[in-house]
């Protein structure tokens, strides 16, 4: 009989291992209406992304919304969408692989990766399943946010715990909820943003353009407003830039409703007016490049700052697959797995081999068949 919910079931003789569970926000399945609509209700219903009582945003969100905005939505997506599918979904996938490929040559025992989405596919539970499976009884959670927001972290920590309510057997449990000043994500910053000033003319202010969130939530008591400005200043500081050379700017609001400010669509309308002709763009809180990144910033954004007389654009990338990345990220997982038996210094593979051999001897003392 399995021992957790489902149909994997525990042997004596398993090693184990440590699983890292890899989260990003999340993609629809296809550009089309359909599946924005999905994608959309799934997201928009999340109570930790639209704080607004349930039998409200109910009515709004499909009676208007999931009538209008999947559409509009689609045809944003159709125009980033590559022949290998959703911009962030592949670029998460190789983050996927080339995390689990580091850990494997710094981690003494066996540690597996695997990717999830907060809203649409793979889900979640299919991340969780997907640890299990590979026997993974101590499991951290890593999700690609480096600044802590409710709407993102939190949700992600709401999605785990849901899935892990309905196993027998819950795995020991880690979750990182931020690393917005970890030394290794802000050296990487450092690194890509010099590397693309040595490799394109430096503009005359780097705007650090951040996704918004409603300004009551950051009253409230969320953090995330800190975190980006906490960001920003390290990146500036290591670049030796003065204050007046860098702006700390969000972007992606929808509704009415006042957001984080100042808004960098209304930042890069004003800029050239302040005479700043030269402008480059780098979104620290994005760790791979999607939709807000390739269209809203590299096109969207671009489109206001040379209409209102700009001169040179230019967005630097998101971290992605990056070599320095993926060693802070591991990095990060390292430090948070300590004390766990794949990350001792002792462990060595003949030994859990061993130690899984004396379980099954115990065990089939004692009656059990394996």
């Amino acid at each position: 009989m399995s021992l957790y919910r489902g149909e994997t079931a525990f042997t004596h003789a398993e090693t184990g291992c440590t699983g890292i569970l890899v989260t990003n926000l999340g993609t629809p399945d296809a550009p089309e209406p359909g599946a924005l609509r999905r994608y959309l209700k799934q997201f928009l219903w999340d109570p930790r992304v639209v704080e607004v009582p349930r039998p409200i945003w109910w009515l709004i969100l499909n009676g208007v919304i999931l009538n209008v905005r999947p559409r509009r939505s689609a045809r944003a997506y159709q125009s980033v969408w590559t022949e290998e599918g959703s911009p962030l979904l592949t670029i998460s996938q190789r983050q996927r692989v080339a995390l689990e490929d580091v850990l494997g040559e710094r981690v003494p025992g066996p540690v597996k990766v695997a990717l999830a989405m907060r809203y649409g596919n793979p889900s979640i539970e299919t991340g969780l399943e997907a640890l299990k499976a590979a026997g993974a009884r101590r499991i951290l959670v890593l999700p690609l946010y480096p600044q802590y927001a409710g709407a993102t972290t939190g949700s992600t920590f709401d999605a785990v715990a849901e899935v892990l309510k309905q196993w027998r057997w819950v795995p020991e449990l880690r979750f990182i909820n931020h690393y917005h000043d970890e030394p290794g994500y802000i050296d990487a910053l450092v690194q890509s943003i010099r590397r693309h000033w040595e490799e394109h003319p430096r503009g005359e202010v780097l705007v650090f353009s951040f996704h918004g969130i409603p300004q009551r939530y950051f009253l409230a008591g969320d953090p995330y407003f800190c975190h980006c400005q906490k960001t920003a200043r390290m990146v500036a500081e290591q670049l030796g830039l003065s204050a007046g050379e860098y702006r700390v700017t969000f972007q992606s609001r929808v509704g009415r409703e006042e957001w984080l400010k100042p808004y960098t669509d209304e930042t890069m309308k004003a800029l050239p007016r302040a005479g700043v002709k030269r402008v480059d763009v780098v979104c620290p809180g994005f760790s791979a490049d999607c939709l807000e990144t390739i269209e809203e910033i590299g096109e969207e954004n671009r489109g206001y700052f040379m209409e209102a007389g700009g001169e040179a654009y230019h967005y630097i990338p998101a971290l992605n697959d990056d070599a320095a990345h993926i060693d802070a990220l591991a990095s990060l997982v390292w430090r948070h797995a300590q004390g766990w038996p794949e990350f001792s210094e002792v462990y060595t593979d003949e030994a859990a081999r061993e130690a899984a051999q004396e379980r099954v001897v115990r065990a089939q003392a004692m009656g059990a068949e394996d």
